[in-house]
């Protein structure tokens, strides 16, 4: 085999582990949040997505930290969890869902939160620092993004809210929660789909790498 045909099958089956290994990793690293609006004043659904563990514990709860500039919150039934609201005075500073059957590492659930962003919150960032509990250890993500700097290794989920939409609002919004939800799961979904089909990419990468490697060292035949 020439030098050139070993570093091109090399490079082949390199790509194509990274590719298979690093999507999928890539897609199910961070606890995320997908908002079905966005506007100062509206109301919007935020869907949470989980796909891993605690280094590979189940995961038993999750705590999700309520900003204080929001005042309403209506947690979406799931029927894997329990939930409980955690008042602090008038308002909910926390809601608390804990798995009914822990849900073991490598599968992805979703909680979806309806909250009424505030009115002059427009131009601002809020986070919702989430505590994952599992059988074994837990997971804080609370650290807060950063323009500039690196991401941190447990970011908090955030949204960036937008300035107000004329016309829209409490009804409109209300109304079309259920919809919204679904459209935000779907986008959450979309994700992972992509990073199976990069991971599928990266291994037909691998296997043609595979293909090159055996065909360079097969011995020539004599004209």
């Amino acid at each position: 085999m020439t030098f050139r045909t070993a570093a091109i099958t090399t490079s082949a089956l390199v790509g194509g582990a990274l590719l298979a290994l690093g999507a999928p990793l890539a897609a199910s690293a961070h606890v995320t949040v997908t908002p079905s609006d966005t506007a100062a004043g509206s109301y919007s659904v935020l869907t949470f997505s989980l796909g891993h563990g605690c280094d590979g514990s189940p995961t038993t709860k999750l705590t999700f930290d309520i900003p204080e500039q929001i005042e309403s919150v209506s947690p979406t039934l799931n029927p894997n969890w329990t939930i409980e609201k955690v008042a602090d005075g008038d308002r909910t500073s926390q809601v608390v869902y804990t798995a009914i059957t822990p849900l073991e590492d490598g599968y992805r659930d979703t909680m979806a939160l309806q909250v009424h962003l505030p009115e002059d919150a427009a131009g601002t960032t809020l986070a919702f620092p989430v505590l994952q509990s599992c059988e074994t250890g837990d997971t804080n993500w609370n650290a807060p993004m950063v323009d500039g700097e690196a991401e941190p290794e447990h970011p908090a989920p955030s949204i960036a809210v937008t300035e107000a939409v004329e016309g829209g609002g409490h009804g409109h919004a209300a109304a079309e929660g259920d919809e919204h939800e679904a459209d935000a799961a779907a986008d959450a979904d979309s994700s992972d789909t992509v990073a199976r089909v990069l991971g599928i990419g990266g291994l037909a990468v691998g296997v043609v790498g595979i293909v090159l490697a055996l065909t360079a060292r097969r011995p020539r035949k004599d004209a």
